[in-house]
């Protein structure tokens, strides 16, 4: 079976993105980029997981940079794996789920109109690499109360935002995890690797 793994940068006050949606906040680190964009350089397209806002997000981003590498957290920068990360999300096959999309357009690009564990587990049970989740609070949220999701990958930030909008909430019970890797960075980034506790 698939792993369901969620990836996000969080500041240290736990926030994903400020109130209005913004990530300039960032903190850029070139070997974390390399490091974190490994895995998008590995054979074989992927299956990501959106919500409608995130993936409106991606889907106004990402085809570009195939044309003009830039990083989406600080406009003018570019790497190496800011393109591997661009042709990975480019091939994979993207499943949006959204109340409110007509339909999506983008290259293999899936709607389904609700968060079912049922049709989520049968995803995870279908052939491939692990799928990804970046972003998508509500969906990561609604998976976690599910227990669906193996493992979460978390860049923390070395500052607080103060406010802003947590990745996971309104779970209903603790969730147990397991540390798999904690990983500093002259930057003051931390990776955070857990799985759930089975």
């Amino acid at each position: 079976m698939r792993k369901i793994i969620a990836f996000d940068r969080v500041s240290a006050d736990g926030y994903f993105s400020t109130p209005d949606g913004k990530l300039d906040w960032t903190v850029n680190d070139e070997q974390l980029d390399r490091d974190t964009g490994g895995r998008a350089g590995e054979p074989g397209a992927g299956t990501m997981l959106f919500g409608r806002r995130t993936y409106e997000m991606f889907e106004a981003f990402w085809p570009h940079v195939l044309d003009a590498p830039t990083d989406p957290h600080h406009a003018g920068r570019s790497s190496p794996a800011i393109r591997a990360m661009a042709e990975y999300i480019d091939a994979a096959t993207k499943i949006v789920f959204s109340k409110t999309r007509a339909d999506v357009t983008w290259t293999n690009s899936r709607l389904l109109r609700d968060v079912d564990p049922a049709e989520v587990e049968a995803i995870k049970n279908g052939p491939g690499k692990d799928i990804m989740i970046f972003g998508s609070g509500s969906v990561v949220s609604q998976l976690s109360a599910h227990g669906l999701v193996d493992e979460y990958h978390f860049v923390v930030g070395p500052l607080l935002l103060g406010d802003g909008r947590p990745l996971v909430r309104d779970v209903g019970k603790q969730v147990r995890l397991e540390l798999l890797e904690a990983k500093p960075y002259p930057s003051g980034n931390v990776v955070l690797r857990y799985a759930l506790a089975r």
